[in-house]
């Protein structure tokens, strides 16, 4: 083997060395704690959806809360913890009074003709469409 090729050799494992990080001798690597902050809300007047979220994780423990109005009129508030310890707990309640429409259809009485408008359409994706 030439002095050139020698050479090349020695300094590409020297280099091969300094490209990865030290490990501290111990096999251990650093780690950051995970955590985490989001929350988010809608409120959209053409469909009537409202609803939020927030959630916050610190270590292994996750605290958060969400809303949703419901179409009766309440507003259901479900607050939940998780931990390593004591699993995933919630507590649900609801704020207001269910309130139903006084009448169905047109003529008041259920029958005779449709009420109401919906924002539902029918929709079919196959197989291959895409989605």
């Amino acid at each position: 083997m030439n002095t050139f090729s020698a050479l090349l050799i020695a300094s590409l494992a020297i280099l091969s060395t300094l490209a990865y990080p030290d490990h501290h001798g111990h096999g251990e690597e650093d780690h950051v704690a995970p955590g985490y902050h989001y929350e988010y809300g809608v409120h959209d007047p053409h469909t009537h959806d409202a609803k939020s979220q927030h959630e916050h994780r610190d270590h292994d423990d996750v605290k958060g809360a969400y809303t949703i109005h419901d179409p009766d009129g309440t507003k259901r508030i479900v607050e939940y913890t998780s931990g390593k310890h004591d699993g995933f707990q919630a507590v649900v309640r609801r704020e207001g009074h269910a309130q139903h429409p006084a009448h169905y259809g047109k003529d008041g009485h259920g029958h005779g003709g449709v009420g109401g408008t919906s924002y539902v359409k029918t929709t079919h994706w196959g197989h291959g469409s895409g989605r």
